[in-house]
């Protein structure tokens, strides 16, 4: 930890990782790969100074971020908007720094930030496509109903005590969420569901969207679903939907002056022929 104010900048790093080999953002014992870990080892050996980096959200193992946030303190002169040139210039081919800026000693990646944004990808063709696998839940059981996904969500909106949907091992000591938007829609054989909140309860997305494919299908009904959350029900979510089909789509701050194609879509969206 650097102490001297006046000696140190604080950078901030906006950074894309394809989460498939990593064993989630947060640092892990036993030297599991971690996105925590190879950026604070890179950063290190630059520096040569011990780094750490904060995040603004903690994704699990085998999901992805189109645009996480993260800020780190050094004594190096480097100027910030040399940062991604100098690290993707070292990182592995699975993580990307698509933008740096120097940020006030106050700013904080997680505390500043407003929101967070996460989409869910469902891929409802028979087909399997090997392109679409690292990125997608391949669910073709059933037709997959987005009006009644869109329906199930709508009422999530606002702020709710979602203890259903906060799995058991989270340190937090409350689950009140003030979900800002929740939308489902369909492109083709693709199935979108987008939350964004002030926050992410542990597990939040993946156990939400498990109990929405419920309600797609036509094995749960729009009554029940809403009487799970609404009485914190956590006995009946049972299920996770798989972490490939999640990811990280973008932090929002009030003031973080980066241009929004750095940052706030930076996911692109598979396209499929009318044919």
């Amino acid at each position: 930890m650097l102490n001297d104010h006046a000696s140190y900048q604080r950078i901030a790093l906006v950074i894309q990782y394809q989460g498939t080999h990593f064993h989630g953002w947060q640092r892990q014992p036993h030297n599991q790969r971690t996105v925590q870990q190879v950026l604070e080892e890179t950063i290190t050996k630059i520096v040569d100074h011990p780094v750490t980096i904060y995040g603004a959200g903690r994704t699990d193992a085998g999901v992805h971020a189109a645009a996480q946030v993260a800020h780190f303190h050094t004594t190096s002169p480097i100027p910030a908007q040399r940062w991604p040139a100098v690290l993707n210039s070292r990182l592995p081919a699975d993580i990307l720094i698509r933008g740096a800026i120097a940020v006030d000693q106050q700013w904080h990646a997680r505390f500043s930030a407003s929101y967070r944004r996460y989409r869910y990808l469902i891929y409802t063709d028979k087909q399997p496509n090997l392109f679409l696998q690292p990125f997608t839940w391949h669910y073709y059981h059933a037709l997959v109903n987005e009006e009644l996904i869109q329906k199930a969500l709508t009422p999530l909106e606002g702020k709710h005590h979602l203890a259903a949907f906060h799995r058991s091992q989270s340190s937090r000591a409350h689950s009140w969420v003030d979900v800002h938007e929740a939308v489902c829609y369909r492109q083709g054989p693709l199935v979108y569901i987008e939350v964004q909140a002030n926050g992410f309860l542990y597990g939040m997305m993946r156990l939400l969207v498990g109990m929405l494919i419920q309600v797609g299908i036509g094995e749960r009904s729009l009554e029940n679903f809403a009487d799970t959350w609404e009485n914190e029900r956590r006995e009946v979510v049972k299920y996770a939907a798989p972490a490939q089909g999640l990811c990280l789509l973008r932090v929002g701050y009030p003031d973080l002056p980066l241009d929004p194609e750095i940052w706030y879509d930076t996911m692109p969206k598979f396209l499929f022929s009318s044919n």
